[in-house]
């Protein structure tokens, strides 16, 4: 029961605390209800402490009066008396307690009157109506007035209608045998039931005053947040491609101009993606078309250098020269313009993925044997880390062997001739390749600009160094086709690193990788935000080569 209790308390917790972060309106409600209820609630406790100060005083006042007069009454009647022995004193007693009560002795109920002599233990207590009121002197009163003040005290007790609440006035009487003290004992009963009355009455008024104020901050709140829900509900549609979404406009107040201005922007904003959309379309025509009217040329000129090259013995050492640079440049071009072909499919969306149940450890030793001449070539040793077991994934081996040609191509033209790390690995989910280079590294930020197309880390290179700047931006269309992530990481003089990520299934989510995007080899990996796995690493939309 009471782990029910707790946990209904804590979904109850948890879902205040997702509308108080999540509504407007319930946070202002909440913090006028909480306002107006201190301010009530001071007000209701000062209207009630006043009031009933008011009636207290008023009653000491009344209490202090009869208690003057009937001190004066008292000192006359007991004047005839000069010794405390007098066998009439104790009738006198009587005489005056009766007076001064001006009632029926055995009549109960209203202001009790009590005359004593503490001093003499031969004069009995008297007091009318007749009623035992000893227990509602204190010692600290008797004392006091026995000492000749008038003193007086508020007291709980029962003088014949039940416990209830008196004020206590005490007051010394001078006679000729000596002192007597007089008691008045004024119930509270109507004082009382006077200021619950009111603090009743301030206490609802108060209540209904709070609800009203509550009700009246929802009102309003809502119709402020009424109209900035719709806007926001408008620029999600919006921002879903719902261009044609527009606010109402009513009135001509502040939230009517809101809503006009949030339109024209909307409407500024249509046209302006539409002119964008435009123009990228024409731009994706006009690089297909281009890539595509170049191939017949192309193979014109090919053949024709072919024809060149082969006969280039016969020709003078700088005709020969000429003809091995051409046939150099026309590789160069020919590979330019496949990758433009290859990133126009994917901008018009006819990308298709061929996937199969693929192992990838011979994929990798492929990509690696493929470019062992250009490694040897540039100095450089590749270590190639994989499982003796195979690494089953459904994948499409062409487009993976083209991610990783590239990946691999660019850490060994940027490795410094250092050693390059190629690195396999698999859980149930997911496979993943890292390629490491000590080289140059990336700088903060770059491993996000390093996909961009025909970005380059150093604009002051020659262009006769690596590819055509689209490897890592086709690469990246490729992980993505897969459903995966490629990421990259790199740090000023440590090297860099890229990562492969994806699902073993083809379809399925990723949610984590095998391998670590930060190297545990780097300087930088005390400092990663990296250890526990990324979604994928940031929204790269396009793609270049460092």
């Amino acid at each position: 029961m009471w782990r029910a209790a707790l946990h209904r308390a804590s979904v109850l917790a948890i879902g205040l605390h997702r509308a108080w972060r999540r509504s407007l309106q319930v946070r202002v409600v909440t913090i006028t209800l909480v306002a107006s209820s201190l301010l009530v609630g001071g007000f209701a406790y000062m209207v009630a402490t006043q009031s009933s100060n008011i009636l207290l005083d008023k009653a000491e006042t009344d209490v202090r009066r009869r208690l003057q007069s009937g001190r004066d009454s008292a000192a006359e009647q007991m004047s005839i008396h000069a010794h405390p022995r007098d066998p009439q004193l104790q009738a006198t007693f009587q005489r005056t307690v009766l007076s001064l009560a001006g009632g029926d002795p055995d009549e109960v109920g209203g202001m009790v009157v009590a005359l004593t002599a503490s001093q003499y233990p031969n004069i009995d207590t008297e007091t009318s109506p007749r009623v035992d009121a000893r227990h509602m002197i204190s010692g600290e009163l008797a004392r006091s007035v026995a000492a000749g003040n008038q003193a007086h005290q508020i007291r709980t007790g029962d003088l014949g209608e039940g416990r209830a609440k008196y004020l206590v006035y005490g007051s010394p009487v001078p006679t000729k045998f000596g002192q007597v003290e007089l008691y008045y004992f004024a119930p509270l009963t109507i004082q009382d039931q006077a200021a619950s009355q009111i603090r009743t009455t301030v206490l609802v008024t108060g209540f209904a005053l709070v609800i009203l104020l509550g009700l009246l901050s929802a009102l309003v709140t809502r119709m402020v947040v009424r109209p900035v829900r719709v806007a926001a509900r408008t620029a999600q549609r919006l921002s879903a491609g719902l261009l044609d979404q527009r606010m109402a406009v009513s009135g001509e107040d502040d939230l009517a101009l809101l809503a006009a201005s949030f339109n024209r922007m909307a409407t500024n904003l249509q046209r302006q993606i539409v002119r964008l959309e435009e123009m990228s379309r024409l731009q994706r025509r006009f690089t297909s078309d281009v890539s595509h009217e170049l191939r017949t040329p192309l193979t014109t000129v090919r053949m024709a250098a072919d024809l060149i090259f082969s006969e280039r013995e016969e020709f003078t050492p700088a005709v020969a020269r000429s003809a091995e640079l051409l046939q150099a440049e026309l590789d160069r071009f020919e590979s330019l313009l496949t990758d433009l072909l290859e990133i126009s499919r994917f901008d018009a969306g006819f990308a298709v993925l061929d996937s199969e149940p693929t192992d990838l450890v011979p994929v990798v030793r492929r990509t690696v044997d493929r470019l062992d001449s250009v490694a040897r070539r540039l100095g450089v040793d590749v270590e190639v880390h994989v499982p003796e077991t195979p690494v089953i994934a459904e994948i499409d081996p062409r487009r993976v062997e083209r991610i990783l040609r590239n990946l691999l191509g660019n850490a060994i033209e940027h490795g410094e001739h250092r050693p390059v790390e190629v690195t396999l690995g698999m859980d149930d989910a997911a496979v993943a390749v890292t390629v490491r280079d000590h080289g140059v590294g990336l700088k903060p930020g770059e491993e996000k600009l390093v996909f961009n197309r025909f970005w380059r880390s150093d604009p002051s290179r020659a262009r006769q160094t690596g590819g055509s700047g689209l490897g890592l931006s086709i690469s990246l269309e490729d992980a993505r086709l897969h459903g995966g992530w490629l990421e990259a990481w790199g740090a000023p003089g440590d090297g860099a690193q890229f990562r492969l990520t994806l699902p073993v299934r083809a379809g399925d989510r990723l949610t984590s990788s095998p391998l670590r995007l930060v190297p545990s080899d780097s300087a930088a990996r005390a400092g990663a935000a990296v250890d526990g796995e990324p979604g994928p690493a940031a929204p790269l939309t396009t793609g270049g080569s460092r």
